[in-house]
């Protein structure tokens, strides 16, 4: 084929498709019936809340691209007005389908294990004696009614608010609307009195007992209803001049922002549905008539309740076995500090399986704390409202460190909370630096400068996820901490620019957006390609969440074409199709949904046998790679890189949470059928648990019967073993790390267990392993049979 026709539409999938097609995965897992109730409840409240953010950003967007005349079609081909019918029409069936589910599946298992939302004329009297007494003692005072008439203009309906649209009559008068706000600083849930688990909803409460407040007139109608407001509101940066009067407008104008989505009762009278279509300026085709509660989100609440035995096993994060405290003298203690330990070697922290609070939030405590620190830098997009990671900054600064932030003001339905931590960390002297013009700050790095013996030292993390203690809980995310000076340098410049006129296009080790990072990525995909086409190994795996750039896509295509086998772990939006014929049959796109959201981003390199291995902020969309300051670092260390392989090699053997795309983009759950099952998350925390047990080593003890892909961590020589293959051939472990921590000294596990492994006389593997029950297991690397030598004699000798 032409290769020139790559750019064509019917090599693209729609990105808002595409993101919708995620969501209906998400739904799936909460219709999935091998999840148990309230893991489903979970998956509801999620689809709920993803939706609305889809709502408010993608249609919002799409809505103004729209009003303004926008024609400009996409890489798919289509126009904004075209995309924008078609996303409303794929959503309906969504929304359908979780009421569908909720009134007849879900609510009633809920029920039949005691957790019942209850309907209120199903109270006994005395039960509704007591909820009115309730609505009228806690609920009524705070309700205002909006009445709609002559003399009333139309209310303010603000954005996701839930509302009650009364219609109702004084004898012998005109029918007038009447807007009720369902309170949100309430309960949703209220509880039944004398019951235990069981609930009736607030609105309902409140619909029940109008005629105490509302007094003397004929209710003709009460129906529930919700509006969705655009968030695409933006100010010009450039002839601004206080970015944060900016995101101040920016904030107050979103409350006034057009409607994109009007949610009603499915059967709410067409009087009421006409006068809020005309006067909050909607159309038909923007209503979605709802036979479900509306708002799920609420419903997280009851992820509170303790039924352990209608939830997955609960999961605390652990601590990294690097950094676990020692036990002396009677008193828990550190023999060293988390620095020496990072100095000593890099450490790679997997988050939820690694505590956060004890590895980067120990880290920014420690660089805060210790007194040969001179100075912490830390940039932040996303952070807890009650983030100890900004205390730790505000305890450096009052400790004597030069302290500076990066804050991310733009961060999307943060810029509140952060505009709170802006000012925080400014009235105490902090220098702040809160955005760029034209790019947003997505990196999550931070940097500490130290005085040692032997010179400054510079620490540094560069991770996947935010400094945010919360979504570390349940966010899948890496992080790498280094002393690798070159690492460190880079991290300099990168916070140079925060505060400086420019950034520097020259790096040492990181991968750098929008400078370099562009740049890089595609020369190592056409690496691979050459590699491929002159017949030496060539692959490329990549783990991201979205991955939407068009020219990544192509590049892609291209190296597919030329032989390199490919494989995408993609979570939500993919434009690329894979399995398309002379184009892209090399490619095969994974999208995993579990109980914690896939977030880290992984990227593998095979070149011809010398492997690049890297993780950072960074996914493959245009926003990442042009539009935003991202930060994605080599992994280098052996054993981290095998960790890594651990991760993707888990992550494409997965049958229980892992989807195929199919090359007209719809997507095919994997299912274990007569083999035992694989869920990569509960295989992580295990690894997690086993490394825990072990004791000091890597975070995640490899289980090598599970790395059936054949990826490689360590470059791969073209000589071999010089004397004779067997078992008295010498076994090089020189990459240090085999010190005996319990203190008798240095000892290479190939030294200790040699009577167990040899070089076999093999051309394909370098290293055989004797096993316990008196097997063989074979292994292409040194790192493989080390493994499993651990694994079969470390805890039975």
């Amino acid at each position: 084929m032409n290769e020139s026709d790559l750019t064509e539409p019917p090599y693209y999938l729609n990105r808002e498709l595409s993101e919708l097609d995620y969501q209906e995965r998400v739904l799936s897992e909460g219709t999935n019936d091998r999840n148990p109730p309230l893991e489903r409840l979970r998956f509801l409240a999620f689809f709920t809340k993803n939706t609305d953010e889809f709502f408010m950003k993608r249609v919002g967007g799409l809505t103004q691209q729209v009003t303004a005349g926008v024609t400009v079609t996409t890489p798919d081909g289509r126009t904004p007005s075209e995309q924008l019918d078609e996303v409303i029409e794929a959503a309906r069936p969504l929304f359908r389908r979780q009421d569908t589910y909720w009134q007849t599946e879900l609510k009633p298992e809920l029920a039949d294990v005691g957790i019942a939302i209850r309907e209120y004329d199903d109270l006994n009297g005395e039960q509704r004696d007591q909820l009115r007494t309730y609505f009228e003692e806690s609920v009524l005072p705070t309700l205002t009614p909006l009445a709609f008439d002559p003399a009333h203009p139309f209310p303010f309906i603000s954005n996701l608010s839930l509302s009650l649209a009364v219609l109702s009559t004084e004898t012998g008068e005109d029918t007038t609307f009447t807007r009720i706000k369902i309170p949100p600083n309430q309960p949703r849930l209220v509880d039944v009195p004398d019951t235990s688990e069981q609930y009736v909803l607030i609105e309902d409460l409140i619909e029940a007992n109008l005629d105490m407040f509302l007094p003397g007139l004929d209710i003709l109608d009460v129906s529930k209803f919700r509006v969705t407001r655009n968030a695409e509101v933006r100010r010009n940066e450039e002839v601004a001049e206080d970015l944060v009067e900016i995101i101040e407008d920016v904030l107050e104008q979103r409350r006034f922002a057009t409607v994109v989505r009007l949610e009603v009762d499915a059967d709410m009278p067409d009087e009421s549905i006409s006068i809020l279509t005309e006067h909050l300026d909607v159309d038909d085709r923007e209503v979605f008539h709802r036979e479900g509660p509306i708002d799920y989100e609420d419903f997280f609440t009851l992820l509170e309740l303790e039924r352990p035995n209608l939830k997955l096993p609960s999961w605390t994060p652990q601590p990294h076995p690097r950094l676990l405290p020692q036990a002396g003298d009677g008193r828990i203690e550190t023999t060293t500090t988390i620095f020496d330990e990072i100095r000593a070697g890099d450490i790679l922290v997997h988050h939820p399986y690694h505590a956060f609070d004890g590895t980067v939030q120990r880290f920014l405590d420690a660089a805060a704390n210790d007194p040969d620190v001179l100075a912490v830098k830390a940039a932040i997009y996303r952070t807890a409202s009650d983030s100890k990671v900004i205390q730790s900054l505000i305890d450096a600064a009052d400790n004597g460190k030069q302290v500076a932030v990066m804050v991310e003001l733009k961060a999307r339905f943060d810029e509140r909370n952060n505009l709170e931590w802006v000012r925080r960390l400014e009235e105490e002297g902090i220098h702040v630096a809160y955005g760029t013009v034209g790019l947003k700050t997505h990196t999550k790095t931070a940097l500490v400068v130290r005085r040692e013996e032997d010179g400054v030292q510079l620490y540094s993390h560069v991770g996947t996820g935010n400094y945010h203690s919360k979504t570390a809980k349940g966010y899948c995310d890496l992080g790498l901490l280094t002393a690798d000076r070159d690492v460190g340098q880079d991290l300099t410049k990168v916070f140079n620019f925060f505060t400086g006129p420019t950034l520097d296009e020259r790096f040492r080790k990181l991968l750098i957006a929008p400078v370099t990072m562009r740049e890089r990525f595609t020369e190592m995909v056409r690496r691979e390609a050459d590699h491929a086409r002159a017949g030496r190994r060539a692959r490329i795996v990549v783990k991201v969440n979205g991955l939407e750039d068009p020219k990544m896509v192509e590049e892609l295509y291209r190296a597919s074409m030329a032989g390199v086998d490919i494989d995408l772990i993609v979570r939500d939006i993919c434009r690329l199709r894979p399995g398309l014929e002379d184009v892209s049959e090399n490619i095969t796109v994974h999208s995993i949904i579990g109980r914690f959201l896939e977030h880290a981003r992984i990227f593998y390199f095979e070149n011809a046998g010398d492997p690049d291995w890297y993780i950072g902020s960074a996914d493959w969309m245009t926003r990442n790679l042009d539009y935003r300051v991202e930060a994605v670092t080599p992994v280098e260390a052996t054993r981290l890189r095998n960790q890594l392989r651990f991760i993707l090699a888990a992550s494409l053997t997965d049958n229980r949470r892992r989807w195929v795309m199919q090359s007209d983009g719809t997507y095919e759950q994997v299912t274990p059928g007569d083999e035992p099952v694989r869920d990569i998350q509960e295989i992580l925390m295990t690894a997690t648990d086993a490394a825990l047990e072990r004791g000091y080593g890597p975070g995640m003890e490899v289980d090598m019967d599970l790395i059936v892909e054949d990826f490689l961590i360590e470059p791969v020589s073209d000589e071999g073993v010089e004397g004779d293959r067997d078992s008295s051939a010498a076994i090089d472990d020189s990459d240090g790390y085999e010190e005996d921590h319990s203190g008798s000294g240095t000892v290479s596990v190939f030294d200790r267990y040699a009577e167990h492994c040899y070089h076999p006389d093999s051309e394909t593997y370098e290293w055989a392993v004797r096993t316990g029950d008196g097997d063989r297991r074979y292994f292409k690397t040194r790192d493989g049979a080390r493994a499993r030598l651990r694994a079969e004699y470390e805890t039975s000798s």
